[in-house]
Formats: C-alpha cells, sequence, structure tokens
C-alpha cells in the first residue's frame, strides 16, 4: 500500500485455520466502516494444522492482509511482539484469531480511543470459557497480583486498541519473557477499558492448560518483581528469630526445671525444615539467575521463516 495504513490488525494465529476466513470477511466490514486504509497482520506460529496455506491465500486475494510464519512456534505473545514489529498504523489493534474476540466490537474500542485515550482493553465482563479456564484465569491473577502489587483486572486478555507512539515504545522492550498487556499497563500513557461482548470459541481448544497458565505466572513474576526474594528473606529472619526463641526457652527451662530436652527427634525434624527451606529459597534465587541468563545471551525473540509481503526470508528481530 502507498499510502500508510489508518489502523493495524495483529493476529497471531494457532490452532484456528477454520476461522480465518470468517475472521478475515468479519474484519474487512468492520474495518471498511472506520477507513478504508487499513493492514491486516496474520502471525502464523507454527500452527499444526496448515494454517499458513490459508493466511497465503487470503493475501493473495487481497494485498492489505500480511502473513507472518514464523519458523516455530514461539508462544502468543512472541507471535504478536512479531506482529507488533510491522505494524504500520496509526492505531493498532491487538486480538485472538479464534473469533471470541469479536471483530465488530473494533468500532468500540477505536471510539472510545478517539476521546484522547493511547490504550482502549477490551473487559470480558461474560467470558465465554469453560470452568477450569475462568478458575485458572482468576488464580493466575490473583497471585500475579500479589507479587508484584498490581491490580490487573482477570476479565482483560490482549484484546485492544493502542496508538502507534504507545507501540513504538513497547518495541524498545526486547526482553525475553515478553507479555503483551503486562508491558503495555507498564508504559503508562492514557488507559482506560470499556465492556466488550466476549463469544464461545468457534473451534478447537485452548493451549493454555492449567500447567501452562502456572508456568506463566512464575515467569511473569520472577520478570517483573522481586518480591519473591523480599519474602524468603523475611521468611528466613522469622524462622530464625523462632528458633532462638525457643532455644532460649529451651535453655530456660533446662536450668529452671532441670527437665532435659529431647534429643535426637527435635534435631532432626530441624535439620529437615531448614534444610528444605534451604533448597526451596536456592531455587528461587535459581530462577532469577535464570532469567539473568536468558537475558545475557541475547537470543532473537523470534524468527520469521517466510512473509507474504516481504522478499527476504528467515529474519530475526532480537
Amino acid at each position: 500500500m502507498k499510502n500508510k495504513p489508518h489502523i493495524s490488525i495483529v493476529t497471531p494465529v494457532y490452532g484456528c485455520i477454520q476461522s480465518l476466513p470468517h475472521l478475515y470477511e468479519r474484519l474487512v466490514q468492520t474495518l471498511s466502516n472506520i477507513d478504508e486504509n487499513f493492514e491486516i497482520i496474520m502471525v502464523d506460529d507454527n500452527s499444526p494444522d496448515g494454517a499458513w496455506q490459508t493466511i497465503q491465500t487470503l493475501a493473495q486475494q487481497d494485498p492489505r492482509l500480511k502473513g507472518l510464519k514464523l519458523s516455530r512456534n514461539f508462544g502468543q505473545h512472541r507471535a504478536i511482539r512479531a506482529g507488533l514489529d510491522f505494524v504500520q498504523g496509526n492505531w493498532v489493534v491487538v486480538m485472538d484469531c479464534d473469533l471470541q474476540d469479536k471483530p465488530e466490537e473494533i468500532q468500540k474500542l477505536y471510539n472510545k480511543a478517539q476521546e484522547g485515550y493511547d490504550v482502549v482493553w477490551g473487559a470480558r465482563v461474560k467470558r465465554q470459557d469453560a470452568s477450569m479456564k475462568k478458575l485458572g484465569s482468576k488464580l493466575f491473577h490473583k497471585v500475579y497480583n500479589y507479587f508484584t502489587e498490581q491490580d490487573k483486572d482477570e476479565t482483560i486478555a490482549n484484546f485492544s486498541i493502542v496508538s502507534h507512539k504507545v507501540i513504538d515504545k513497547l518495541n524498545q522492550m526486547r526482553e525475553q519473557n515478553f507479555n503483551f498487556p503486562l508491558f503495555v499497563n507498564w508504559l503508562g500513557f492514557k488507559v482506560t477499558q470499556i465492556d466488550i461482548e466476549h463469544m464461545s470459541r468457534a473451534e478447537g481448544e485452548s493451549s493454555y492448560t492449567f500447567s501452562k497458565l502456572v508456568n506463566m505466572a512464575i515467569d511473569n513474576i520472577v520478570a517483573q518483581s522481586n518480591k519473591p526474594l523480599r519474602l524468603s528473606i523475611k521468611f528466613g529472619f522469622t524462622v530464625s528469630l523462632l528458633s532462638m526463641v525457643f532455644g532460649f526457652y529451651l535453655v530456660g527451662k533446662y536450668f529452671i526445671t532441670g527437665v532435659p530436652v529431647a534429643g535426637w527427634t527435635s534435631v532432626m525434624v530441624s535439620i529437615y525444615f531448614i534444610g528444605g527451606l534451604l533448597f526451596a529459597n536456592l531455587g528461587l534465587l535459581g530462577l532469577y539467575v535464570g532469567k539473568i541468563f536468558d537475558e545475557t545471551k541475547e537470543r532473537p525473540l523470534y524468527v520469521v521463516e517466510e512473509t507474504t509481503f516481504l522478499g527476504e526470508k528467515h529474519e530475526t528481530k532480537n
């Protein structure tokens, strides 16, 4: 396109090949009501269902649709990162490809942004997800908010509209553990949210299992906060203080009452207890050291194997 797009769409693609034509059609209809000059960037995160062929076909029919194919599965948020590195629009919408984020709701997000906001989040007040997924998400946010001392709304995921000046600042943050909503909120700017309609998943199942949510919570907490380390220090001092008080009590009891202190059992229990604490603290410290190690390697955040709009292949972004 000769002119810079007014609005760009970024959607990571994984496991929803049947939804892509419907997503494209509904996006075109919605975006045309806002501005005819738009672009849609679909990022194939090495989807196992052959989604890249569908993206290529759609791109051949409409050059406003651009496809990125990653060399392997890098994860949803790195796929979003890949799309954000190529967007040109004055406004950027990030959304899922499974049609749970309704394309028609973009109009509401855009209208709200025109009131002077740099970021408008779509709040899923009535989530159409499985009970276990909603429970896992709620637990994730409670744990995350506690350890990072933030107040992230559990109804908010990735669906949002963001001004390009925010994207410019976001693209300067090249950390390995990228999380789109957490990083955008960290930047600040003028942020608000509106209620949107959330739909049931059209096909397939979410790849976010409970174990993946737990791992993501750990990664984000370690990457965003040092509160676990501070809690570890406080807990260690508390255990030491209680042990000291208990030791004084036993010594005093021996000299005052002459009652001897039971030996082997109490000693072994204390050793196992303190040993467990030491191993836990070493593991926690190891997580932070591991994150530092990941950052110092400076590996690319993703690798682009192929695109529908660039001649160059195998492109990497640090």
